[in-house]
């Protein structure tokens, strides 16, 4: 690997990665290491300290290397609603690394490893659930980021892994309160991957990290819709129309018309990702529904690349130099 070199960090609900590659996309040697999600607690998201570990495993894994990053990009869930501030994370990186740094609501990472640096607008289904829409920065650097939805799984993240999650599990206790019997398959996996109902409140509502607890589950939800569950199908289908709309939302007028669906729910085809392009294709037939041209880790290394050239225009709420 040559001199000088990119640190990208991406920094998830159930996961954080961090990749130092060279200037050039695609080209030369990449190296990653991965470590915690973030947890929410009294004293706020635990982003710092996961992006502190980050940074002590690629020091370990490449102690020779890791004076040779250039410039950082970090995108991460919570930036913009969860993180008191923002600005000290971004000096306490740049201190120790010597490097600039530039820090992202995790949305626009995804936009820019989903569009590969393009216009258009992407919705991001991980364990929350956030659209944006950009003109795409190559073109237009200083244009404002266009943010929908990165509520939290309390208030918003509409069609994310703990908004699917939740719904699954309260359908599975209408089955078991007698309400609805078509929520016996929910609740059959739910026993399988949470424990026996009535433990549910004390399992998850302590839990710092009972977003992801909560998003754990939807993987499950999303199992029985692809097996045809019609509980299951109508909560994927709603997920997938919830993320439609949102991402109609950012998309705006001005902007490319080109969408991704992009995220860990939406790595494998299901009734979420069908409901998705349908409604887009029935809201507006002249959107196009792309797939993702990279991931959020692709985007933070862009971002880095971004961060280097000094094409990247603080946001209040969204990126942070």
């Amino acid at each position: 690997m040559t001199e000088p070199l990119l640190l990208g960090i991406d920094v998830g609900g159930t996961g954080s990665r961090a990749a130092l590659a060279g200037f050039e996309a695609g080209s030369g040697e990449r190296v990653e290491v991965s470590g915690p999600g973030v947890a929410l607690g009294a004293d706020g998201t635990s982003l710092p300290a996961v992006v502190e570990e980050l940074l002590d495993r690629v020091s370990r894994a490449w102690p020779e290397r890791i004076g040779q990053v250039a410039a950082v990009g970090l995108g991460a869930t919570g930036a913009s609603s969860l993180l008191r501030d923002p600005s000290a994370l971004v000096a306490a990186v740049r201190e120790r690394l010597g490097a600039p740094v530039v820090l992202a609501a995790d949305a626009v990472t995804a936009h820019l490893g989903a569009l590969a640096g393009e216009g258009g607008a992407v919705v991001v289904l991980g364990t929350g659930a956030i659209a944006i829409g950009h003109p795409g920065p190559a073109a237009q650097p200083h244009a404002p980021w266009r943010r929908v939805d990165g509520w939290g799984h309390l208030l918003g993240d509409r069609g994310g892994g703990a908004w699917l999650g939740r719904h699954g599990l309260e359908r599975a206790l209408r089955t078991v309160d007698g309400l609805d019997p078509a929520g016996a398959a929910l609740l059959a996996a739910a026993r399988v991957r949470v424990g026996e109902a009535p433990d549910w409140p004390a399992l998850i509502y302590p839990r710092p990290d009972r977003a992801g607890v909560l998003a754990s589950f939807a993987q499950d939800v999303l199992d029985l819709s692809r097996a045809g569950d019609a509980a299951a199908v109508e909560l994927a289908r709603a997920a997938g129309q919830e993320a439609a709309a949102s991402v109609i939302a950012a998309l705006g007028a001005g902007l490319p018309r080109t969408v991704v669906l992009s995220g860990g729910l939406a790595r494998t085809p299901s009734p979420l990702t069908v409901a998705f392009a349908e409604r887009i294709r029935d809201r507006d037939a002249g959107i196009e529904v792309r797939t993702a041209a990279g991931t959020p880790l692709d985007g933070a290394l862009h971002l880095a690349r971004l961060a280097h050239a000094v094409r990247v225009a603080p946001q209040e709420g969204m990126l942070w130099a």
